[in-house]
């Protein structure tokens, strides 16, 4: 490469790399085009860098403009201080190293992790609802969804009185259950699994009393 020499000699006092995942050589190759004068043969040259990066980096065709990146990390690698005829826009330093705004995101605790910050939610829904059917049912739907979670991360069995406390308590009063709701029945064969476990990693049940009954009737 014209005007281009010494760039594999030891150095042992070497800066830091701006685009590391480019190599040494890249950054030593692009610092010595800001010292081509004529800004034709500079251009020239920074196409066929840019190729070399293109090259080193394979994964950059993933992008969907690749181009304009190889391009935008040429200048950045320079320190932006690269006068060339590029195919697109110079980026702006200020822009490309802006450090994003924090958007403050204000959580309050959840109140029963059991049930998940997505219950509190959907009982704030409900609370809104004006009393009637179709709140009944929402809060009755909402009721055997909980018992579910209650069960996944608890026991093997809980009194709807319970969940309906539950209800109660999270709304802060607001939902009061309906006298006389009733939750539909659990069957006897239903597992319940913690999410992230296979069937057989799940703890076994043992049925003593069953055992004990089929042993007695031999």
């Amino acid at each position: 490469m014209e005007n281009i020499v010494n760039v594999l000699e030891y150095n042992t006092h070497r800066e830091k790399m701006t685009l590391p995942e480019y190599g040494r050589l890249v950054q030593k190759l692009v610092e010595q085009i800001k010292q081509i004068p004529d800004k034709e043969k500079r251009s020239q040259q920074a196409k066929a860098v840019v190729r070399i990066m293109e090259l080193l980096n394979p994964s950059i065709h993933q992008q969907e403009n690749w181009e304009h990146t190889l391009w935008d990390n040429l200048y950045i690698i320079s320190d932006y201080d690269l006068d060339i005829d590029s195919p697109f826009p110079v980026p702006q330093k200020k822009e490309v190293e802006a450090v994003p705004r924090v958007v403050p995101v204000q959580k309050k605790p959840v109140k029963a992790t059991h049930y998940g910050r997505n219950i509190e939610s959907i009982i704030e829904l409900i609370a809104a609802r004006e009393d009637g059917e179709e709140k009944t049912a929402m809060i009755q739907d909402l009721a055997i969804y909980m018992r579910t979670q209650y069960l996944i991360w608890n026991k093997d069995s809980v009194e709807d009185q319970t969940i309906f406390n539950d209800i109660e308590k999270l709304s802060d009063g607001r939902i009061k259950v309906p006298e006389g709701l009733e939750l539909t029945q659990i069957n006897k064969q239903a597992t319940f699994n913690r999410p992230g476990l296979s069937t057989g990693d799940q703890p076994r049940r043992r049925n003593n009393k069953g055992r004990g009954q089929r042993h007695g009737r031999r």
